[in-house]
C-alpha cells in the first residue's frame, strides 16, 4: 500500500491556504496535517500537533510579529534547526534567479513560484518526499546560472524596486507598518511583504540590517 504523505503549509492568505489544501487533498496519498498563517508561532504550534508533516510548504513572506520578521527564511532555519528530517518546499510569488538559487543554496528541497500548475505542486511534492529534492526548469536555471557565475547578487539600486525604496526610507524613519501603509496608501500587509523583500534581497536579518544596508548603500542620511 503506497504510503500517504503528510503535509504541511505555512502561509497568511485564508484564501490561497484553503485553496492549497482542498487541492492538496483531492489526491489520495496527500494528508494535511498542519497549517500556520504566520512563521513565528510555527514551532510552537509543531510542538502542540499530533503529527510531524513530512513535507512542509513554506510561503516567502509572512506577518511579522510586532515589529520583528519572521519570514520564510526564518521558518526554514529554525525547522532546519528542529525538525532536520521534514523536507522543505518553498512557495513564492518571486522568480528571481537569485533569491530561487540562494533559498535552495541554504537548504530548501524545493522552489516554486505561486501560479504553477497543481499538477506540478503535486509532482513536487512527491519528488521532495521520495528523492529528497525537486528541480524544475526555473529552479535549474538558477543553480546553473549561480555555478557559472552569471547570477550575482544585484546592486543596490538595481535590485530594489522604487516602491521598495520608498518603503526602506519610512522603515529607517522607524515608522511601522501601518504608519507606512497611510504615507503610500497601501495596505498594512503589502508594506509587511515589502519589508520581507527588503529583507531578502539586501541579505538583512531584521529592521536594524536594512537600516545599515540604506546607509551603506547611500539610499538614506540618517542626520
Amino acid at each position: 500500500m503506497k504510503k500517504t504523505i503528510k503535509i504541511g503549509l505555512i502561509e497568511d492568505q485564508k484564501l490561497f491556504r484553503e485553496g492549497m489544501v482542498a487541492i492538496l487533498e483531492s489526491r489520495k496519498d496527500i494528508e494535511t496535517v498542519f497549517q500556520s498563517p504566520d512563521g513565528y508561532s510555527v514551532l510552537e504550534r509543531l510542538s502542540k500537533s499530533a503529527v510531524i508533516p513530512d513535507v512542509m510548504l513554506i510561503d516567502l513572506t509572512l506577518p511579522m510579529n510586532g515589529r520583528e520578521e519572521f519570514n520564510g527564511w526564518e521558518v526554514l532555519k529554525v525547522l532546519q534547526e528542529n525538525y532536520p528530517e521534514m523536507r522543505t518546499l518553498i512557495l513564492s510569488v518571486h522568480d528571481d534567479q537569485y533569491l530561487i538559487s540562494r533559498m535552495i543554496e541554504k537548504g530548501a528541497q524545493g522552489y516554486l513560484v505561486k501560479d504553477s500548475d497543481p499538477d506540478e505542486v503535486y509532482k513536487a511534492i512527491v519528488e521532495v518526499y521520495e528523492q529528497g529534492s525537486y528541480i524544475n526548469t526555473l529552479t535549474l536555471q538558477a543553480i546553473q546560472g549561480k555555478l557559472k557565475g552569471e547570477v550575482k547578487k544585484p546592486k543596490a539600486f538595481e535590485q530594489l524596486s522604487s516602491r521598495e525604496v520608498e518603503v526602506l526610507k519610512l522603515i529607517c524613519q522607524q515608522l511601522t507598518s501601518e504608519e507606512i501603509g497611510e504615507k503610500l496608501f497601501i495596505s498594512p500587509r503589502t508594506v509587511n511583504g515589502h519589508r520581507n523583500n527588503l529583507l531578502q534581497k539586501t541579505d538583512s536579518r531584521n529592521t536594524t540590517g536594512l537600516v545599515v544596508y540604506a546607509v551603506k548603500n547611500h539610499l538614506v542620511e540618517l542626520g
